[in-house]
């Protein structure tokens, strides 16, 4: 199934204009060339679309060079301030890509601040991306395998893809948050800024907050998302379960979903005990009108509802899901299925979100803990699959605890919390921001992982903040989705 240090020494490509304008931007960056811009919505905007180079691996004299490639939105404010860099989640989401899709209306409204960019982070987009890395390492789909056979398959495809990224002259090593924030500096550069700030969500805010370790001079304030801390890479499993529990206290308040699944976890675990006393074997009909046989086992539960529960508007599938198989029933788990599986297909595996991931890695004691966790919680290690599972399984990648600390300082940071966030959890987002002074969290209730879009005043919390006015209120009301409904459907 598809899976739901810093010397900056980079050369520079273009010219670098020297007029400056107040707001610390240069008019027009050399090397950019003005484009429309099309969402998928069939809206446009004026752009341009840049590009710079940069090594591959700053810690390598000899290191070749990649390209770096963003869209930059003008401002549209009288009183435009730095370039607003939006840094996309994964890793390995597409700033450009990003803009296309449901949050262009916000790109647009963001540029009353400044010029937005939609950076292509290293690896990503537009931008250079090494190939990708099709492995000899398939399952068996019909056949029993345990975690532990998972984890070797997955240590042995990243192996060949270690020797095959070599073979393409790709050097890995390059492939780390502390890179990407050498690459941002030579953004800010190119641009002919002063500083610049910075917009992420998820990994993007994962990499802000790098920066702010690492670069804050250059920072004029952040609005982060959903933050996934510096040693947060791998997140806790007890706190997977804490998610649950919340989940339940949601499908309460709704009476014929309570009624239905009035102990989620229970349930969970229920199936977990049925699947590996005796998994089901199915038959998933294809395209061609023939059918496949797929062993449905525990971790692949764990595995989907690992993707399901980024945001309540499909958490509600889960309960489903466990329910109609408890029950003997196949038709969610083959549907899910036929829109995530590729039968027999190889373990794949792209250098920049396996880089990032494996490069930020985890501290010796979370590990522990981790592992400890995983033992008894509801989705065992698969939250973040294939992390910890490929901890340090590169020798050289890991950033080591010096990275993994912090952020401290005082530059003004924004977060963006929802309360049904799956995937980066409130008390762990206000762990990620704890060394920082001047934070302002706004905390979304009922939202998701992916939450800007979610109502109005989230982005009025962001412009006002952005304009250094106070935030209105520290917590936004938004209604839950029907529990009830089939996300197939919509």
């Amino acid at each position: 199934m598809k899976r739901l240090t810093m010397a900056r020494a980079g050369l520079l490509a273009g010219a670098i204009f020297a007029s400056v304008t107040a707001a610390g931007l240069a008019a027009q960056p050399g090397g950019e060339t003005a484009i429309v811009f099309a969402a998928q919505s069939g809206d446009t905007a004026d752009a341009f679309r840049g590009e710079f180079q940069v090594p591959e691996n700053r810690a390598d004299p000899d290191s070749r060079m990649i390209t770096i490639s963003y869209v930059r939105f003008p401002a549209t404010g009288e009183s435009a301030g730095p370039p607003i860099i939006y840094l996309a989640g994964g890793p390995g989401g597409s700033g450009s890509g990003t803009a296309e899709r449901q949050r262009f209306p916000l790109f647009m409204a963001m540029r009353q601040h400044g010029d937005v960019i939609a950076f292509d982070q290293r690896g990503t987009g537009q931008s250079q991306r090494p190939p990708r890395c099709v492995s000899s390492q398939s399952a068996d789909d019909s056949a029993r395998v345990s975690d532990a056979g998972i984890i070797a398959s997955q240590r042995a495809a990243l192996s060949e893809c270690l020797a095959f990224w070599d073979s393409e002259g790709v050097d890995v090593l390059g492939y780390t948050t502390r890179e990407s924030v050498a690459d941002l500096s030579d953004l800010r550069v190119h641009l002919g800024a002063e500083r610049m700030s910075l917009w992420g969500i998820s990994y993007g805010s994962h990499l802000a907050l790098a920066a702010l370790n690492e670069i804050p001079d250059e920072i004029d304030r952040v609005i982060i998302a959903s933050a996934e801390g510096l040693d947060q890479t791998v997140k806790l499993p007890a706190r997977t379960d804490d998610y649950i529990a919340r989940l339940q206290e949601a499908v309460n308040t709704q009476p014929a979903a309570a009624a239905l699944y009035p102990d989620i976890a229970g349930l969970m675990r229920r199936v977990h005990a049925q699947l590996e006393a005796e998994p089901i074997l199915m038959q998933v009909p294809q395209a061609d009108g023939t059918s496949l046989p797929f062993l449905l086992q525990r971790h692949h539960l764990q595995q989907f509802s690992s993707g399901l529960i980024a945001d309540p508007t499909n958490a509600g599938l889960l309960p489903a899901l466990y329910a109609g198989v408890e029950r003997g029933e196949t038709q969610l788990p083959i549907a899910l299925l036929q829109y995530f599986w590729t039968p027999g297909e190889a373990i794949t595996m792209s250098a920049m979100p396996t880089g990032m991931d494996l490069a930020s890695g985890i501290s010796a004691d979370r590990l522990v803990l981790v592992e400890q966790q995983a033992e008894t919680s509801l989705l065992g290690a698969y939250l973040n699959f294939p992390m910890p599972q490929l901890n340090r399984a590169v020798p050289g990648l890991d950033l080591g605890p010096d990275f993994r600390r912090g952020p401290t300082g005082d530059t003004p940071v924004l977060l963006l919390t929802g309360t049904l966030d799956g995937r980066t959890y409130p008390q762990s987002q206000r762990e990620a921001v704890a060394g920082l002074s001047d934070v302002t969290q706004v905390t979304v209730v009922n939202a998701g992982h992916n939450l800007f879009m979610t109502t109005p005043e989230v982005g009025e919390a962001m412009h006002a903040f952005m304009r250094g006015e106070p935030v209105a209120s520290g917590e936004i009301v938004i209604e839950l989705p029907d529990f009830l409904a089939n996300p197939f459907e919509r």
